[in-house]
């Protein structure tokens, strides 16, 4: 028995997160109560299962920033919703999609954000496909065959397998095949969508190819934006106003798709519901901890809050938001009366154009001239394992000093990739760093991210790593913490951009051009990205 109890214990110590193991004791508390006693699970049921997908305007957006105001006060953080603008609102409500006719199956399918419905009874509807046009009389010609249909305007999938899989069995001769008739029907598929300029705009289910067919009678619009993962899709948004627009899984896709070119006359069934709800207010969600020796320098802590509705929000943004939330409590707890003010930015309308930060940034010219830092968080559930000082070389010297007084375990894990250069518009610290503010994303590990939750049907809670979620967490808090009690103020320097073009250009003039049907490779900047301003309401509808 005591050897079992010695076994025991000696499991439970590996489990365990390694010690802060650094001579600051505020480090140390933070480590403590972010580590050992991490609210970011129990933030999640609530943020993720319960309120679920927050797209900008809709009520349940509302609903999740009246919650992370009642979580911060809750915590003894002041916390409110500042109103910005407008945005169109819309409600959800159930999809349901059959295919009746050859024969009968329930499809995984749902409506793109903003779609109307089918105003309280079954839509049934015949299918067609939307050909290839040479110019847009050939358009023009076409358009009336649409009218009580459904029309097909994705490329249909040559396969729904993962690259993944072709990769570890196929034969090289059945994987070059496969390749070639996918990347040719792609081909195809993007000359179709560019009959009058409209780009991807069809496939994301907003452009002017997609109001031309409603216009035109069509009965809705189908289409299928697959990722290379199994079941995986993208789903956004549409202007259509009378003709629904459905997003299908690749699989239901093709199948529909193939019934449709063999001739077989597939029938579909949509029962959908959805409400319009107009233009609504649209908020941004702000927590402060007041600074008691420099309250007009500020750092700011950055995710936005807003996603797409096809999925639960869970990795983008839920985490980024998690973190952000948990790092408040962590600080609360540890470092409750900071030297600069730690401000939390949880900002709506960043999938519509960084719409939050940008209005934010514009209307409180006092936080931008005193920010001290920007850490902002938008990629994913996995730890953080890179930073950068993104253009501004005096925010690498101080980026370096505080790295340095992390405990050895976050040193060792994340890579610092020194002064950097501006993006070109990402994610909110866009907001920031375009107008010289000393900005540093917290980039984290891939976790399959792009290929599996980002926009897509998949983001659930499931796909969170909790372990990974409160480490960054903690590491976000003493950030803040560390560049709270700097001594110093971060200066704006900015690099120049011009000489690292100039060296870029050189380097490249020595290598050997792309192959013809590679990616060229892009022009390096040479100039500060220009930030633009913030609409204060939704953008116009196309045409």
């Amino acid at each position: 028995m005591t050897r079992l109890i010695g076994i025991l214990l000696a499991l439970a110590l590996i489990s365990r997160p390694a010690a802060a193991q650094t001579s600051n004791p505020v480090l140390n508390h933070i480590w403590s109560v972010g580590m050992d006693s991490s609210r970011v699970q129990q933030l999640a049921g609530s943020l993720v299962d319960s309120i679920g997908p927050r797209l900008a305007g809709s009520p349940n957006v509302r609903n999740g920033q009246d919650w992370l105001v009642s979580m911060y006060k809750s915590w003894g953080i002041d916390a409110k919703n500042e109103r910005f603008g407008t945005w169109r609102s819309w409600r959800r409500g159930p999809s349901h999609i059959d295919l009746i006719s050859p024969r009968v199956r329930t499809l995984e399918g749902t409506m793109l954000a903003f779609s109307p419905g089918t105003k309280g009874k079954p839509l049934v509807a015949g299918t067609i496909i939307l050909p290839h046009f040479d110019d847009s009389t050939d358009l023009a010609r076409w358009l009336p065959q649409a009218k009580g249909k459904l029309v097909l305007v994705s490329a249909p999938p040559i396969t729904c397998r993962p690259i993944s899989d072709w990769t570890q069995y196929a034969t090289p001769e059945s994987f070059a095949r496969m390749d070639s008739t996918r990347n040719s029907r792609l081909r195809d598929w993007a000359n179709r969508f560019n009959v009058r300029g409209t780009g991807k705009g069809l496939a994301l289910g907003g452009g002017e190819l997609a109001l031309e067919l409603e216009q035109a009678g069509a009965a809705g619009i189908v289409g299928s934006r697959p990722k290379d993962a199994l079941g995986t899709r993208e789903i956004f948004e549409t202007n259509t106003t009378r003709a629904p627009n459905i997003s299908l899984s690749c699989e239901d896709y093709g199948l529909v798709y193939r019934l449709t070119e063999r001739g077989n006359n597939p029938k579909l069934r949509l029962d959908l519901e959805s409400e319009a709800l107009g233009e609504q207010p649209v908020f941004n969600t702000i927590a402060t901890l007041p600074g008691t020796e420099k309250p007009n320098e500020f750092v700011l802590l950055s995710a936005h809050f807003d996603s797409w509705d096809g999925s639960s929000g869970a990795t983008d943004n839920g985490t980024g938001t998690l973190t952000m939330m948990e790092a408040m409590r962590i600080l609360k707890q540890a470092y409750p009366h900071p030297k600069r003010t730690i401000r939390v930015g949880h900002w709506t309308g960043e999938e519509v154009g960084l719409v939050g930060s940008k209005a934010y940034r514009e209307d409180h010219p006092e936080v931008l001239a005193g920010l001290q830092a920007v850490f902002n968080n938008d990629n994913g559930t996995g730890r953080i394992v890179r930073m950068g000082a993104t253009g501004f070389p005096n925010g690498d010297v101080h980026a370096r000093k505080w790295l340095q007084q992390l405990p050895a375990v976050f040193q060792d894990q994340v890579k610092y990739i020194g002064v950097g250069v501006p993006g070109t518009g990402g994610s909110d610290d866009f907001s920031f760093y375009c107008a010289g503010a000393p900005s540093f994303g917290l980039g984290g590990l891939n976790w399959n991210y792009g290929n599996t939750t980002w926009h897509t049907d998949r983001d659930t809670y499931d796909k969170i790593v909790f372990d990974d979620l409160k480490a960054n967490a903690t590491l976000a808090a003493m950030m803040a913490y560390l560049a709270s009690e700097d001594p110093d103020k971060v200066t704006r320097e900015q690099v120049d951009l011009a000489v690292i073009a100039d060296s870029i250009n050189k380097a490249n003039a020595m290598l050997p051009p792309p192959a013809q049907g590679a990616p060229q490779r892009i022009p390096p900047m040479t100039t500060w990205p220009a930030c633009g301003t913030a609409p204060r309401k939704t953008l116009p509808r196309l045409r």
